[in-house]
């Protein structure tokens, strides 16, 4: 989109880096992600129980997957992907237009804040797209004003970062092997809504009912092989690497790891995710 979306305050930050280097890196890899995330994909979806003439808002899209989906089951209904990326926004509109879904519509704005309607959705989803408001009270309070009652908001999200391997593992060889702090529970992290009390505590504060939280263990897919998966971590960490005195060695260390969890299915690496149901009041 042309015009600027408003951003909140809280999440300029976000808005610098989805649209900008990090919404690029993920474009430019939005099959790589889609792959490694397929193990939740259909859970997400079937919890989400959409139907033929369903109104559908999907937070933090991406490259659209779960919308076009969306908007495949709700042939007679609608699916609309917000995200902060222009980039992976374009991408998405282009792939909606390819599968001839024209009832799949993306806008660029920022879900804490942005004015969807009153009770305009029947349903809310969010596939790792719900971690990073730098007001999580303010955005699902948002997110809530926009499902009529009785609709349902279903979220994927990352469990803590010590039951996700590939993450912490990455995480560590790009620090040279130092132990590092867990990222702090406010941050705008992957990990912001892994506590389950501090989920439902959010979910009731926004006026949703019925959380439920069900715990997935589902590998994630990294490469087809050793060279194909160490130059995508590698190149998601790179700024890390970059920062170690040795940096080919850590680039060794991780090869390595890399290549202990190769199988015949490709480079899979254990991991962990909550998936949320709540219904609007």
């Amino acid at each position: 989109m042309s015009d600027t979306p408003k951003v909140d305050s809280s999440n300029t930050d976000q808005f610098r880096s989805w649209d900008g280097g990090s919404g690029a890196f993920w474009t430019e890899r939005a099959q790589r992600f889609d792959q490694g995330i397929s193990g939740y994909h259909g859970e997400l979806l079937n919890a989400a129980d959409i139907q033929q003439d369903s109104l559908v808002l999907d937070i933090g899209c991406g490259s659209g997957q779960v919308t076009r989906d969306a908007a495949r089951i709700a042939h007679e209904g609608s699916a609309l992907g917000v995200d902060l990326s222009s980039t992976l926004l374009d991408l998405a509109r282009t792939l909606a237009v390819k599968d001839q879904l024209y009832n799949a519509t993306f806008v660029q704005a920022d879900a804490q804040v942005h004015d969807f309607g009153e009770s305009r959705f029947d349903i809310a989803v969010g596939r790792h797209g719900t971690m990073f408001f730098g007001d999580r009270q303010a955005a699902f309070a948002n997110i809530a004003r926009a499902i009529r009652p009785g609709g349902r908001f279903v979220q994927l999200t990352w469990q803590a970062l010590d039951r996700n391997e590939s993450i912490s593992t990455f995480r560590t060889i790009a620090s040279g092997g130092r132990e590092l702090p867990p990222p702090p529970p406010e941050a705008p992290t992957p990990f912001s809504l892994s506590d389950p009390d501090r989920v439902r505590q959010l979910l009731r504060g926004a006026g949703f009912v019925d959380i439920e939280m069900t715990g997935l263990t589902i590998p994630m897919y990294y490469g087809r092989d050793v060279d194909d998966a160490f130059d995508f971590i590698a190149n998601h960490f790179a700024s890390a690497f970059g920062q170690l005195d040795d940096e080919s060695r850590a680039l060794d260390t991780l090869r390595g790891n890399i290549a202990d969890h190769l199988t015949d299915r490709g480079v899979l690496y254990g991991a962990a995710h909550w998936l949320v149901q709540a219904r609007r009041t």
